[in-house]
């Protein structure tokens, strides 16, 4: 229990630092919230190859819908941020702790993607960013629909991972 609690707290603190501070020092401060839940909370190679996985699935994911022009970044380029890449692999740390109550049944991991996703990217949408020129409304429904179904995706890979 303590373990996850530090877990969300770890990803919390790595959220708002990439959110916040972008491509700037404060990646610091997520990357160091990233090792401290590898070297203390999950010591496993498995975590370590789950959050190479996400990441690679996340930035691919990201970078497709960057391309189609449902999002802008500060940062012009093909590829998304380095700190959306980071904050991919925050996420992949959580599947396994706490939000590992979300695998099972496969409703729990449809509704939080389709909810807690579209939210995350309002929530940097509302802080400056990432902005949304098809309308915020559209792109919202868009990711609630894409998290919908990414989210039991990453819970799978995050299954797989523990198995190896």
């Amino acid at each position: 229990m303590l373990k996850n609690l530090a877990n969300a707290g770890l990803f919390q603190l790595g959220w708002f630092a990439c959110v916040l501070g972008g491509n700037s020092l404060w990646l610091v401060l997520a990357g160091a919230a990233l090792m401290a839940h590898l070297l203390w909370i999950s010591r496993s190679m498995a975590e370590v190859r789950l959050v190479l996985v996400v990441c690679l699935l996340g930035t691919a994911v990201d970078s497709l819908l960057l391309n189609a022009g449902v999002f802008v970044f500060k940062q012009p380029g093909f590829l998304i941020p380095f700190w959306l890449v980071v904050l991919w692999a925050l996420l992949a740390i959580t599947l396994n702790h706490c939000l590992a109550w979300t695998a099972k049944p496969l409703w729990r991991a449809i509704l939080l993607g389709a909810i807690s996703g579209p939210l995350s990217y309002y929530a940097g949408q509302r802080l400056g960013a990432v902005q949304f020129p098809l309308g915020l409304w559209p792109t919202l429904a868009g990711l609630s629909l894409l998290w919908a179904g990414l989210f039991p995706l990453l819970n799978a890979c995050s299954r797989y991972r523990r198995l190896r």
